[in-house]
């Protein structure tokens, strides 16, 4: 697997990846974060005057990661939302074919309503034409029972007709929730390719020791990661043991904006990846992942536990013990240990 390469994501309708949504820097465009939602795009600040140190520009481009770190995570939301109102959509939509169906099935009793009514007797007709009391009796009872019935299956259809067309509505208002969100982070996913790129260039213009900088400042400095077999055998179930392994074989890989693996990662791709080896489903979101399981404190961290930064949640990690974590921090950073106490940490979730 290749180490610390320049790697970027190509985003499309057809991946829908999540990506973040924005901030080019060195060259000065640092933007403040907004929602996830359909909002129009903020527009750039006036650009200011160039870094005049290689401290500022080591200063500002880690101020832009962890701006970019928030967005990013904006658009991993977006991504959800998306998901799900395509699955409501469907599921509307299957609704309203139900519904249809049911409505359907009424056609040939409707037919042949249409076919007697106009060769049904009346009333009067009943009492003209009868051969005898009883006979214009049992007429007059067969028309009733007919109209009865007529009437009872008329209700029924009413109640169908209603049904279908509320459903169809119901379907159409999904879809169109459904195109809308897509469209918008279709909308969000190409500014930030545009940004992304942009980060890059201006973290790759910086001197190697202003790109170490960085690195520590947002993620901490690099430790070495701790012995596999003896993390697994020390890990509190069998589950946990082969989240961790999984976790730890990845240490070196590059970030990729979006990445889940199995090659390049970011911070929810990893811990989905990791997690997927005891057969546990992750949203890629860090946001998300902070909502699932239970909480747990800082002092009752165990190996395993996912432990997340940020206010919104912008990173996630996992806990492998003594105040360690493994993670997939930041372009230009490798999968890496490092400690939990980098800055910005907001709990920890235990899933497994």
């Amino acid at each position: 697997m290749g180490r610390n390469r320049t790697t970027s994501r190509r985003w499309s309708r057809a991946t829908l990846g999540a990506a973040p949504l924005s901030v080019a820097v060195a060259v000065g465009l640092l933007l403040a974060p907004g929602t996830a939602g359909a909002t129009p795009a903020t527009p750039a600040p006036a650009t200011p005057a160039a870094p005049a140190t290689p401290d500022d520009a080591a200063r500002l481009v880690a101020e832009a990661n962890q701006q970019l770190a928030v967005l990013d995570e904006q658009v991993h939301e977006a991504q959800l939302t998306v998901t799900q109102h395509q699955e409501s959509a469907a599921a509307a939509a299957a609704t309203a074919a139900q519904a249809d169906a049911v409505l359907a099935g009424y056609a040939p009793q409707l037919a042949a309503i249409a076919q007697t009514s106009g060769t049904s007797q009346s009333r009067m007709a009943a009492f003209l034409t009868g051969d005898s009391a009883a006979d214009v009796v049992q007429q007059m009872t067969t028309l009733d029972l007919i109209a009865a019935h007529t009437e009872g299956l008329l209700a029924e259809v009413s109640v169908a007709q209603r049904a279908a067309e509320q459903a169809r509505a119901e379907a159409d208002a999904a879809a169109a929730q459904a195109t809308t969100a897509l469209a918008e982070l279709e909308r969000q996913q190409a500014e930030v390719q545009t940004r992304q790129e942009q980060y890059e260039r201006d973290y790759a213009s910086l001197s190697a020791a202003a790109q170490a900088a960085v690195r520590t400042s947002v993620a901490g400095p690099s430790l070495a990661a701790p012995d596999t077999d003896a993390v697994v055998a020390a890990a509190p179930s069998g589950d946990v043991g082969a989240v961790l392994e999984a976790a730890l074989a990845q240490v070196g890989d590059d970030y990729v904006w979006g990445g889940t693996g199995p090659d390049g990662f970011d911070c929810s791709g990893l811990t989905g990846f990791a997690y997927r080896a005891a057969g546990v489903s992750l949203p890629h979101s860090s946001r998300a992942q902070s909502r699932l399981g239970v909480a747990v404190s800082r002092d009752e961290l165990q190996p395993g536990d996912l432990v997340y930064f940020g206010s919104p949640v912008y990173h996630v990690g996992i806990y492998v013990g003594n105040g360690k974590m493994v993670h997939a921090r930041t372009f230009g950073m490798p999968v890496a240990v490092t400690s939990v106490d980098i800055g910005d940490y907001a709990g920890a979730r235990r899933v497994l």
